[in-house]
């Protein structure tokens, strides 16, 4: 996974080079200029996304947690460095729920029971990003002739509709990490995996038997995701190009779907550009605009990754320093 993220990376990297030479950069740097400082409400606006994960998260952690060690506030920053560590470490988005469990255990909540509200906080993201992209792409039929372009996107969604269906009839039928732990015995002589894959299906069955709270986390989600159409929207009225929210809709969801289909590419490097680009144009944006776009959304996930990213390393030395003493 280190080494593909490191290849996503690049491909990536190549894609922006790409994109920005075929841009005018200096009217894109003018378009972001013109936004000034009222940009900035891009990075207090994002902990509501946050907030609506954590909601959803916490509720899936219940169960687990009856003392109630780890609070919505502990999940809410929690929430926050698995962000953080997605959008900005080259781990393949997939570092952040690693790290996630990793951060659970700190408040005794045992790594089995998180591990499988991650796994299925992640499925669940997938089928929620499935029916938001579905969104988008009927939206973008209402545009008639310059959606005809665009066919190979609506073929290639329909077809990868089965995708989180059957990932879902896995986890709750197929004890998927049995399986997998049989296969790798014999490679790698993991014996000793057998009974925490054994715990690991079993809890992720008990968590897909909860549904009240798979709703709730889902519905939370999707919501998140509608609100982060609001950057689309408030960024293009600041640079001087006010768009309908259906086509800041439009635009998101493309983004996050082009982004979790390239999920080796960190950060989305260039595959958000790139999305921008290509689907502003058939929202009559311009190049520039697309990128401005993205830049401003690239300025806040820094901007909330960094000091989450800080926060943690600096809890991890104290507690290594802690355990160094003792």
């Amino acid at each position: 996974m280190k080494i593909a993220g490191y290849l996503g990376a690049l491909l990536g990297l190549i894609l922006l080079v790409v994109l920005a030479l075929r841009t005018d950069l200096p009217a894109m740097l003018a378009s972001l200029e013109a936004g000034g400082w009222q940009i900035l409400w891009l990075i207090p606006y994002r902990g509501l996304y946050f907030l609506l994960y954590a909601i959803g998260w916490w509720t899936m952690l219940q169960p687990y947690d009856l003392g109630q060690r780890a609070g919505l506030g502990y999940v809410f920053w929690v929430t926050s460095v698995r962000e953080g560590i997605d959008r900005l470490l080259p781990v393949a988005s997939v570092g952040g729920g690693v790290a996630g469990v990793r951060l659970m255990r700190w408040r005794g909540l045992a790594g089995t029971a998180v591990s499988a509200t991650v796994i299925l906080e992640i499925v669940l993201t997938l089928i929620v990003s499935y029916a938001f992209t579905a969104l988008g792409l009927i939206l973008l039929l209402t545009l008639g002739s310059g959606a005809e372009q665009f066919r190979r996107v609506f073929l290639a969604f329909g077809l990868s509709l089965p995708v989180p269906v059957l990932t879902l009839l896995l986890l709750r039928y197929g004890a998927i990490f049995q399986k997998l732990q049989r296969f790798l015995s014999p490679l790698v002589g993991a014996h000793a995996l057998s009974e925490g894959a054994s715990s690991l299906d079993r809890e992720l069955r008990e968590c897909l038997g909860r549904w009240r709270a798979l709703v709730t986390a889902g519905v939370l989600q999707f919501a998140a995701l509608l609100m982060g159409s609001f950057e689309v929207w408030f960024a293009l009225r600041l640079f001087g190009h006010p768009i309908d929210a259906d086509k800041a809709i439009i635009l998101e969801s493309m983004t996050q779907a082009m982004r979790h289909l390239a999920f080796v590419v960190p950060g989305g490097l260039g595959v958000q550009e790139a999305t921008l680009v290509l689907f502003g144009h058939a929202l009559g944006i311009d190049s520039e605009l697309a990128l401005a776009v993205s830049m401003a959304k690239r300025l806040r996930e820094v901007a909330c990754g960094v000091p989450a990213l800080l926060s943690w390393q600096w809890l991890e030395a104290r507690r290594l320093h802690a355990e160094v003493r003792g």
